[in-house]
């Protein structure tokens, strides 16, 4: 029997041609995977070299109330913030098992601020709660300031005096949570600030 080995040849090159296609096709994918890869990992690298940097003070002003100075330091690749909210955050207390007092909601509980200050409702759009101002846009190497003040005791804590309320609070920091935009991106910083001790900005 005589072999067609033109056909054979023929086959065999058709068989070659698809796997080398096959293993181009391959190659292409990881390439495109590590592509992509590196374009995530140069885009993080990005993000954070432009993390904002604050510098933060809390200035006490008499009667319970104070400032806070708030100065976006850099970097200067940054150029400028389109967005920064900021909220007062709460103390480490677990209040998922607790029952609202009666009278009171479970909102009450969630929208009053556990910490020794909060800031002033109405002033640069603070809300009623006093969790914090309105989104604002900073430049680089600009700031702004903010009323703050001492928070009381909830009203269903009956007895308990503004005293009492902030000596719970000597020695623990006032949370701030800093959310940035610029563009397309986003950071969450968490801060803390020095409390002062209750009563020594009178």
């Amino acid at each position: 029997m005589s072999i067609p080995w033109g056909e054979t040849a023929t086959l065999i090159t058709a068989g070659a041609s698809a796997v080398a296609a096959f293993g181009a096709w391959q190659a292409a994918g990881r390439s495109a995977k590590t592509a992509e890869a590196l374009t995530r990992i140069e885009g993080e690298r990005w993000k954070a070299d432009r993390t904002p940097q604050f510098d933060l003070e809390l200035v006490e002003t008499g009667s319970g109330q104070a400032l806070l100075q708030l100065h976006l330091t850099g970097p200067d690749s940054l150029e400028r913030l389109d967005s920064i909210t900021i909220q007062v955050g709460d103390d480490d207390r677990d209040l998922s098992g607790v029952t609202p007092p009666l009278g009171f909601t479970r909102a009450d509980l969630d929208n009053f601020v556990w910490g020794p200050f909060k800031f002033t409702h109405g002033a640069n759009g603070t809300d009623e709660h006093g969790r914090g101002p309105a989104p604002f846009p900073l430049a680089v190497g600009t700031g702004s300031r903010f009323a703050m003040q001492r928070t009381y005791p909830g009203p269903w804590m009956e007895g308990k005096t503004q005293g009492m309320w902030q000596g719970e609070y000597v020695g623990k920091p006032i949370r701030l949570v800093l959310t940035c935009r610029s563009g397309d991106m986003e950071w969450t910083l968490a801060r803390q600030l020095e409390n002062p001790l209750f009563g020594a900005g009178t």
